[in-house]
């Protein structure tokens, strides 16, 4: 009898005894993420983290999200809004700014494509959610993962989990999201459109740049601070010519190091018992909501300059206003050479890109002073 009570101890001390359909689910989400990251290359450096974590989350018993488990302690740099500007700063190192400052114009392009933010927190108000919780669901439209993250934190901490997990699937998911949006709004003329070269831009101005933007808008939005302080520090590094390997550490091994412990805390949010829960599905659908129509906004705007500048602007690149860099330039690139095989559309697209990075973090900072 005490090895038939030891078998059945032990039976029920293993993952499969306690197993539940909202395990079942999530494993099964986690694994068609990780699919689409190995097998279709949506983002794997995002995705599979992410999934990973999803993954050790939903298994019974392993207890690695509870109080002393190993992704606790991870996700303490979720919880305590550390990762996000950390993880700005190695977007600062790795882009470009000269796009946006050679064509200051593509500043307005940023910005309305943060119109999905705004026009997502007051659908989520109307829908139940408080304004501080209709923030953090908005931010999602600015597809930008660290920004949700950390406005999340601050805003609604309770919803981090569903606003992390499709912040950043939404993220994955631009090369499939974004094309239909921008072909159903713009004509083939308006897409073979072939822009002007820009201007080169002097390292004087790109040096300048990034202390002058965290100077300005630190000083109207104290709370976007250590967003764009990051932000601009990591682009600081890259541009000034003297701190190399600090450019480099904050572009590679920081950047990976940080993205690992982001997704898999990230992915291991999202528990079966409390994602597969009807608010969490709103939240998901409101993203989707959000970032359609920051990439709907974007294009509009670029209608409007195409026709003011005598025909000289190609819509497209209003859809890289949403924030992930550089993916959604990329895409505005694709879907560019589709109409027009000799048109290069990715460094004019890079100006709305970074202007989006930028503009999703002063939305971040108006509702965080607004509501934090």
């Amino acid at each position: 009898m005490d090895i038939l009570g030891s078998i059945g101890e032990f039976i029920r001390s293993t993952g499969f005894f306690a197993m539940t359909w909202q395990h079942i689910v999530m494993i099964v989400v986690a694994c068609i993420l990780l699919y689409l990251a190995v097998r279709k290359g949506y983002e794997p450096l995002l995705l599979i983290p992410i999934g990973f974590g999803m993954l050790l989350a939903n298994l019974p018993g392993a207890g690695l999200m509870d109080e002393g488990g190993l992704i606790s302690y991870l996700y303490q740099g979720v919880k305590l809004g550390i990762y996000p500007p950390l993880i700005f700063m190695g977007v600062g190192a790795m882009t470009d700014f000269g796009p946006l400052i050679a064509n200051p114009r593509t500043f307005l392009l940023g910005a309305a494509a943060q119109f999905g933010i705004f026009a997502t927190f007051i659908g989520a108000l109307f829908l139940g959610f408080t304004p501080a919780q209709a923030g953090s669901i908005g931010i999602i439209g600015g597809a930008d993962g660290p920004t949700a993250i950390y406005t999340a934190s601050k805003l609604a901490p309770e919803l981090l989990g569903p606003i992390a997990v499709a912040a950043y699937s939404y993220m994955a998911l631009v090369p499939i999201i974004q094309p239909p949006i921008m072909k159903a709004l713009t004509s083939k003329e308006e897409r073979s459109v072939v822009m002007d070269q820009l201007r080169e831009v002097t390292k004087t101005e790109k040096v300048i740049f990034p202390i002058a933007v965290t100077i300005v808008v630190s000083l109207i939005l104290p709370s976007a601070a250590a967003l764009i302080g990051m932000l601009m520090l990591g682009n600081l590094f890259k541009e000034s010519g003297v701190t190399d390997r600090l450019s480099k550490t904050a572009q590679n091994e920081l950047m990976n190091i940080v993205t690992i412990f982001l997704g898999v805390s990230v992915g291991a949010t999202a528990n079966g018992e409390i994602f597969l829960a009807p608010q969490t599905l709103f939240i998901i659908a409101l993203g989707l909501v959000a970032f359609g129509f920051g990439t709907a906004s974007g294009v509009v705007l670029g209608k409007v300059m195409y026709q003011l500048s005598g025909k000289k602007v190609n819509p497209l690149i209003g859809s890289a206003g949403v924030s992930a860099v550089p993916m959604a330039a990329r895409v505005s690139q694709v879907v560019g050479q589709e109409e027009n095989p000799s048109n290069f559309l990715l460094m004019h697209a890079m100006g709305p890109n970074v202007a989006g990075v930028i503009g999703s973090a002063v939305a971040a900072g108006v509702l965080l002073a607004l509501f934090g």
